[in-house]
């Protein structure tokens, strides 16, 4: 695997007029002095309207790749790497990319660990696009599925789809459409993912140093 290229995943302000007042004159033909007028009261003029400033919004910084793992060659089912020694804190961004079945995590935009994954089938897919981690269980079983044991469990779907461990990883068994870790791997993984982390599934995207993984 070249070591500077990876795969992954990826007013209109209305303006106030014054209500005019009204002057009502009835004036008697035959008297000499002319009764005085009768005026209707004014309406309170509304003060102008205050449109506060808008200000846009500083635009967040791209999510860039700063560094990639070495690794030669293409990454084995059951094989894993990890290396967040001296990488500063920051949002957690993980990849997955379909063709290539690997999973990659990156820290503020250093690669810390990647790993070959399981993935689903042409019946049940594992889906395309960015999801945010939804929930985080460290401890759960399959409902659809005899009760398989997924752990470290992070979820990506109202439907069930998500990120877990599972002994089948180094078989190179399929998937009903979920992303399976080895779990040393998803030991190091699950204590640093949060709910709400992006992760960026695509199909056969690559990305080098200093591009983005998030576009904004």
């Amino acid at each position: 695997m070249n070591p500077t290229v990876k795969w992954i995943g990826g007013c209109t302000i209305g303006v106030l007029m014054a209500f005019a007042s009204a002057v009502v004159a009835d004036q008697a033909l035959n008297a000499m002095i002319p009764p005085p007028l009768a005026v209707t009261a004014r309406p309170a003029v509304p003060p102008p309207a205050t449109v506060a400033a808008t200000v846009p919004a500083a635009r967040a910084e791209p999510f860039t790749i700063k560094r990639i793992l070495p690794i030669d060659g293409p990454i084995k089912y059951g094989q894993w790497f990890w290396n967040d020694k001296g990488v500063p804190a920051g949002p957690l961004v993980i990849t997955v990319d379909l063709d290539a079945r690997v999973l990659s995590v990156f820290r503020d935009g250093y690669e810390i660990g990647t790993t070959a994954v399981l993935l689903g089938t042409d019946q049940y897919p594992t889906p395309l696009g960015t999801f945010p981690i939804l929930s985080r269980e460290r401890h759960n079983v399959s409902e659809k599925y005899d009760d398989a044991p997924m752990p470290w469990t992070l979820r990506l779907t109202s439907d069930g789809v998500a990120i877990h461990g599972g002994h089948a990883v180094a078989l190179g068994w399929a998937s009903h459409g979920c992303i399976g870790a080895p779990n040393d791997f998803m030991k190091k993984l699950f204590p640093i993912a949060g709910v709400g982390d992006k992760v960026i599934i695509t199909r056969g995207k690559r990305a080098g140093l200093g591009d983005p993984l998030v576009e904004t």
